[in-house]
């Protein structure tokens, strides 16, 4: 019974052999036959006509997540451990919304969240060369945190300083019916969005409308703008390490492919 149960685990959370690669393809089979269900049921014509067969393939594949989810929750040597990770969420959320659909209607549309089960792909395919970039990228935002904090704390003041001044100028009567409703419009011109539910009428509403529009593009970039030399900072610091020193004069950047030192020819340790 052990070895069974440590070769099922095998199966089903590893992916070096043919039983596990097998598993977690058709895993991801079933993953995205689940999404194609759930977005052609949202559309009308479709959900009329084949809404009975979407419902009944949905609960099959809510059948069949649900017996993966209790494998994954009883094969695992760390159940808390895999029922509040990541991916322990996800496989949940995977299931949950079938169920709610028992007693909130279309919920069970909600079960696109299974796409993010799709991330376990880059086990599969071996791709996880590529999440030390991801891992960059992740770093580099964590590190610009506080400054995206702050100007993020700084935009909000704009709105609120824009929303009350609009619904001081323009008044209920032009759509403005209070500070929360004008600071609605006032993000949404900010972001250059511009849904045109609410517009100014007055000449002085329509100024500030101008400087608020004006203002949205200064400030637009200045979040990419802050990531960014985040990430160029972090590669100029990766690379300045991985230069080397030479033991002869002293030359401190060494590039990691040089074989002789370029100010006085010693050939690198």
């Amino acid at each position: 019974m052990y070895l069974n149960k440590k070769r099922l685990a095998h199966i089903v959370f590893d992916s070096d052999d043919r039983a596990s690669k097998l598993f977690d393809i058709v895993l991801l089979l079933l993953i995205f036959g689940s999404v194609t269900v759930a977005i052609l049921d949202s559309v009308g014509s479709l959900h009329d006509k084949y809404g009975e067969l979407f419902y009944v393939l949905e609960l099959a594949f809510t059948f069949l997540f649900t017996i993966e989810y209790a494998l994954r929750v009883w094969l695992t040597s760390k159940t808390f451990k895999y029922v509040t990770s990541f991916y322990g969420l996800v496989d949940l959320m995977a299931i949950l919304p079938v169920y709610l659909s028992f007693f909130v209607a279309n919920t069970q549309l909600l079960s696109v969240v299974r796409a993010l089960r799709l991330l376990r792909i880059v086990r599969v395919l071996k791709l996880g060369r590529y999440l030390a970039e991801a891992d960059f990228i992740g770093d580099a935002l964590r590190a610009s945190a506080a400054k995206i904090q702050m100007f993020l704390f700084s935009v909000l003041t704009i709105v609120l300083i824009m929303g009350t001044l609009m619904f001081v100028i323009e008044g209920p009567e032009h759509g403005f019916t209070s500070i929360p409703v004008s600071m609605y419009w006032a993000i949404v011109t900010l972001t250059t969005v511009g849904f045109g539910d609410i517009t100014p009428s007055t000449p002085l509403g329509q100024f500030a409308a101008s400087l608020i529009m004006l203002l949205g593009y200064a400030i637009i970039a200045v979040p990419t703008g802050i990531v960014t030399s985040e990430m160029a900072s972090r590669k100029r610091k990766s690379h300045y390490e991985k230069l080397k020193t030479c033991t002869h004069c002293g030359f401190d950047a060494l590039e990691p492919e040089d074989n002789y030192c370029r100010i006085c020819g010693e050939k690198k340790i």
